[in-house]
């Protein structure tokens, strides 16, 4: 039995026209992905990797973008280009992830290192929270915890953007709502839904090194340079007293996966951690110096698997503004 698409979306518009395009691209959108997800995805993964090669080569503003981000880690050539590859099957692998049958199981295509420590954090009862960054396959991440866990802990509760496309929102919407994975929007009303699903000592994971909108941050380090850091993930657990775990899928040869997941560690300097972290050995929360103490635990997951990690992505950019009619002193220079 194949999965089964809803075509119903909302449409309200005070353009019909508009709505008719809206919905034209829609259906042609789907139909596309449900074509894909029949081609085998180690195929789908090969043309991804040599697409991604391509975009580099032909697209002059995501190559400085690329390189710009690579320069500071001081990637090797092998790492780029392996990095180049694996954004490519990345996107590729939507069909597949989004829109593949129903039978088959995506916890079959998975390895797990490191499920002892999901289990001891379900089991102190104040709820988990995965902090996933832009490494490996974020996508099918989600799922595979949701998969695992949810029949057993309930859903897992995640924020969702939704794309700046409004003809993207109605298939990115109902391909990311699976089975025991339920997302919410990035509001007020979203928050206070994981809030209540860690209280009960449920999972949510999140993206950290997301760039959020303007109020919604600081100012911290990331690969030694001013990054505008989301705060939500380190006052959830300052809140909740939930476990914070690191968390990212591999991408395997083969169609396969790996699962990673362990304790947020001690950085390069672990009393900032054990600071930032500790609930009850200071009166006020620092959550400059929690969100720092996160930025470090990412930027040393990223660099130990770099040629999976998102490089394209515009990490320093300046945050957009939501009702805010200023910019913090201290933000650094837009990059042009």
């Amino acid at each position: 039995m194949r999965r089964r698409y809803s075509t119903h979306f909302n449409t309200s518009t005070d353009q019909p026209s508009t709505s008719t395009h809206y919905k034209i691209g829609h259906l042609a959108l789907l139909t596309l992905f449900q074509i894909l997800a029949q081609i085998p995805l180690s195929w789908m993964q090969s043309l991804g990797a040599c697409a991604g090669l391509l975009v580099w080569l032909l697209s002059p503003s995501y190559r400085r973008q690329f390189n710009r981000n690579a320069d500071l880690a001081q990637l090797s050539t092998r790492s780029r280009w392996l990095a180049l590859m694996n954004t490519g099957s990345m996107v590729a692998e939507l069909p597949w992830v989004w829109c593949r049958p129903l039978e088959q199981d995506i916890l079959r295509h998975v390895d797990w290192v490191g499920e002892e420590h999901l289990h001891k954090a379900f089991e102190a009862g104040k709820g988990v929270i995965v902090l996933s960054p832009h490494l490996g396959c974020w996508e099918i991440g989600a799922q595979i915890l949701a998969a695992r866990f949810g029949p057993l802990r309930g859903p897992m509760v995640a924020l969702y953007r939704p794309p700046r496309k409004k003809w993207l929102a109605p298939l990115v919407e109902h391909a990311r709502a699976r089975e025991h994975l339920h997302t919410v929007p990035t509001t007020a009303t979203g928050v206070r839904e994981i809030l209540r699903t860690l209280k009960r000592g449920g999972m949510t994971a999140l993206l950290p090194d997301q760039v959020p909108p303007l109020g919604q941050g600081v100012w911290v380090n990331f690969l030694s340079q001013p990054a505008y850091t989301m705060t939500l993930a380190m006052k959830l657990a300052h809140q909740t007293q939930a476990t914070v775990l690191m968390g990212w899928c591999e991408r395997l040869p083969g169609a396969r996966f790996r699962g990673h997941f362990y304790p947020m560690p001690a950085t390069s300097n672990p009393k900032l951690t054990e600071e930032a972290l500790d609930r009850s050995s200071r009166a006020e929360f620092d959550v400059t110096q929690a969100t720092q103490a996160m930025n470090q635990a990412i930027e040393e997951m990223i660099l130990a698997s770099a040629s999976q990690y998102l490089w394209g992505y515009a990490r320093f950019k300046q945050p957009r503004e939501v009702g805010v009619s200023s910019t913090p002193a201290h933000a650094p220079k837009e990059e042009h």
